[in-house]
């Protein structure tokens, strides 16, 4: 099959190596000249994945025409903030009916737009999915065992996705909750920068424990509330991806958390980093989805809290302990 992943960031160039290596013809499209040159030539991408080898028979190209007009799927991996300006461009000359999958985790700003729906909206009649679970880049470059989740409404087109992406020790799964999975995949980005926080902060293990479990009940709740299934959640999609997001020194948003904690102004940590991370951006929209259906979400409004720079990471640890009582476990907050 020919298929196009839009994208050459770490989990964009990632995708695109195990496609090939599962004999596919695949063509990646990254943004700057530079990048596409060196897949090309040098069969690596150091900004992304220094010390990863990538297969010689992926192609890159800068062309979004070309690449667009590659593919039989279509795999979209650039950033929230890119993608619906990213597939305007290339509807054009995109042939039609055919799947597209996207990678990235996190809701649109304005919209508050899962990305399945942001394809419906920009490209109908396309097939929309969402790739998803707990997917660090370098450890499945690495050739170590994940799993991951394909998920669309049609478990069909779900199945048929689900062959293509299957290789080795990479297990995949599919799941009809695509509000679910999307939903798990966004917010846990969030909880992320809670964890790295605690990390910063150094308030110990119980704290980022209590924290992430907390997390995992604030993000159910909001899925729940969307039309999501509560059982998504305590899968691959939601407490998978939410553990090896929080725990992994690999993980951006965590790192965004830690170096807030140990007292870094943002501006200066996102500039350092030079890659995106998602929870930055998807924490405004989902204080809004949390205000939309009545929650409460003191974990979400006090790092939306911090991130727009109203309260200190100190602070916000303090608040959370002290902001109101504990209720049933089972309750929100």
């Amino acid at each position: 099959m020919r298929i196009t992943v839009l994208g050459a960031g770490s989990w964009g160039t990632t995708v695109a190596s195990v496609l090939t290596r599962r004999d596919h013809e695949s063509l990646i499209w990254a943004r700057g000249s530079e990048t596409a040159d060196e897949i090309n030539a040098k069969h690596s991408n150091g900004r992304y994945l220094q010390g990863f080898p990538l297969p010689p028979r992926l192609r890159a190209t800068s062309d979004l025409a070309e690449a667009a007009g590659h593919a039989e799927l279509l795999v979209v991996g650039v950033p929230t903030g890119a993608f619906r300006a990213t597939l305007e461009r290339v509807k054009p000359d995109l042939h039609p009916w055919i799947p597209v999958v996207s990678l990235s985790k996190g809701l649109e700003r304005d919209s508050l737009l899962r990305m399945t729906e942001v394809i419906k909206e920009v490209l109908p009649g396309h097939p929309a999915a969402a790739l998803t679970g707990p997917n660090l880049a370098k450890e499945i470059m690495a050739g170590m065992a994940a799993a991951t989740v394909i998920a669309t409404e049609d478990l069909t087109v779900a199945t048929e996705i689900q062959r293509v992406f299957r290789r080795g020790l990479l297990r995949v799964y599919t799941n009809h909750d695509v509000i679910g999975c999307e939903v798990g995949g966004a917010l846990k980005n969030v909880v992320a920068i809670a964890t790295g926080i605690a990390q910063g902060l150094g308030v110990g293990d119980n704290t980022r424990a209590g924290v992430i479990s907390r997390g995992l009940a604030e993000l159910t709740t909001l899925a729940v509330a969307m039309g999501g299934e509560p059982t998504t959640l305590a899968g691959l999609a939601g407490m998978g991806d939410l553990v090896a997001t929080c725990i992994s020194p690999h993980s951006r948003n965590r790192h965004v958390g830690e170096q807030l904690g140990r007292g870094r102004g943002l501006d200066d940590i996102l500039a350092e980093m030079g890659q995106v991370a998602e929870g930055v951006k998807t924490v405004h929209a989902a204080v809004r989805l949390a205000d939309r259906h009545g929650l409460p979400m003191p974990i979400t409004r006090t790092i939306h809290r911090v991130i727009t720079g109203d309260i200190t990471a100190e602070r916000a640890y303090a608040g959370l302990l002290r902001s109101h009582p504990a209720g049933h476990e089972s309750e929100p907050g």
